[in-house]
């Protein structure tokens, strides 16, 4: 392939920066969500080596599916089947990146923020991507990767609730399957076209694709209300004492409560399109929804938290 000058745009689409900003936004919930005592050298080395890691995943992940890439129309155009940089230089850049990025938490923050960044590697990479290319529960196997990152925030702050983390994964966990199915109901000719097994491509009418999203969407919005049901919602120091701020944890069921019922709704659409709307609106629309849901869902919790 012949290969054009790149320049510093198609480096940054080499690292995906929304799909890697959303891995550093979850991270720092998890951070805040364990009620840090703040240092900022600790939070900046946070910042930067979950960065690095998820724009080193990136490019991996970039260089081991340029194949597919070239032969699909939404990825057709990337840096590595775009002719804009050559593979050997994309499988460098990835992996110095995750190296710097696994050196910077462990030597800057914690042994155990290391440890669950190193996790999401091996999971994005080891397990994700290849099962893209011959499992039907490739979008599962994705969750749990991109479920990590608030454990590594979580994990930088010695004493946070372990309970809290779990939740976190949860509702991270959960909301990638509506939010992927939704993606890849949109774009399954692509899928199709590279023949990845996946449910939206196997399900020709999309019923099963939907009523899967759906029954996810109950349980992320579930996992939303967990921290009220436990108690998490205020500081975990307070539970079960006269302190414990009956308002905070109300608040937030609210809260949780009205969000869950909103995707809840934009779910049940995809599942049951309304009269006049075909399920690939619903799709889209639910898409969206799950863009609007996830940091509304996790500010909620941080700020209540903190203020509590």
């Amino acid at each position: 392939m012949r290969h054009t000058r790149a320049g510093f745009a198609d480096y940054l689409e080499l690292t995906k920066p929304r799909l890697s900003s959303l891995s550093v936004l979850t991270t720092v919930v998890g951070y805040f969500a364990a009620r840090p005592v703040f240092d900022g050298a600790l939070f900046f080395a946070l910042l930067a080596g979950t960065a690095a890691c998820a724009a080193g995943v990136a490019a991996l992940n970039q260089w081991m599916e340029a194949d597919t890439d070239a032969l699909m129309r939404r990825t057709a155009a990337r840096p590595i089947p775009g002719g804009k940089i050559a593979t050997g230089t994309a499988f460098v850049i990835g992996w110095a990146l995750c190296a710097a990025g696994l050196a910077l938490l462990f030597a800057r923050v914690t042994g155990g923020a290391a440890f669950f960044a190193l996790a999401t590697i091996v999971a994005y990479l080891a397990l994700y991507t290849p099962a893209k290319r011959r499992s039907r529960f490739s979008t599962e196997i994705g969750a749990v990767a991109g479920a990590f990152p608030p454990l590594i925030g979580w994990a930088a702050v010695p004493g946070g609730d372990a309970a809290l983390a779990w939740v976190l994964f949860a509702i991270l966990f959960f909301w990638q399957i509506p939010h992927f199915m939704a993606i890849a109901w949109t774009h399954r000719r692509d899928y199709e076209a590279v023949n990845f097994p996946m449910l939206a491509v196997r399900d020709t009418t999309g019923g099963r694709v939907a009523a899967w999203s759906l029954a996810c969407t109950f349980a992320v919005a579930a996992a939303g209300l967990a921290p009220a049901w436990l108690a998490l919602a205020g500081h975990e120091n307070a539970r079960g004492h006269a302190g414990t701020s009956l308002a905070i944890i109300a608040a937030y069921a609210i809260v949780a409560l009205a969000l869950g019922a909103w995707f809840t709704k934009r779910a049940l659409a995809f599942r049951r399109p309304p009269a006049g709307q075909t399920r690939e609106t619903a799709a889209r629309r639910l898409f969206f929804a799950s863009i609007a849901w996830l940091p509304l869902q996790l500010a909620a919790l941080v700020v209540l938290r903190l203020l509590a």
